[in-house]
């Protein structure tokens, strides 16, 4: 028994049937706001997706402040961090959100084992 994604009411199917405008009013404010400021840009985007999927060419990106709407979910979008493009799959849950928030600039820090010279005490050990 599979629960069925709605976001704010609304099916994925009628979200997708929307277009940009009429689902901004889904969104929250600042979400909303952007997306009107630049829902050309989306356009341009979601036009480039089609392309390079028909050409089977991966879809790279910088544009980490873009908004996730209907039309994204199911693509594989590269998304530069910084160093690398990192693919990641658009999923029905990240309807709203930015994509720079699913490709992290910065890793966690792993140290190794300190070596010798590593601090001032280390200098005072015996080297054998």
């Amino acid at each position: 028994m599979v629960k069925e994604f709605t976001y704010r009411g609304r099916t994925l199917e009628e979200l997708k049937a929307m277009d940009l405008r009429k689902f901004s009013e889904y969104l929250p404010s600042r979400e909303r706001r952007s997306l009107l400021r630049g829902a050309d840009i989306i356009e341009k985007f979601l036009k480039r997706c089609e392309k390079k999927k028909m050409k089977g060419k991966p879809i790279k990106t910088h544009m980490r402040d873009l908004i996730i709407v209907p039309q994204m979910v199911g693509l594989t979008i590269h998304i530069y961090n910084g160093k690398e493009f990192l693919p990641i799959k658009i999923v029905e849950e990240m309807i709203g959100h930015r994509l720079g928030e699913f490709a992290l600039t910065r890793k966690k820090v792993e140290h190794g084992a300190p070596g010798i010279g590593a601090t001032r005490s280390s200098a005072f050990l015996s080297v054998k």
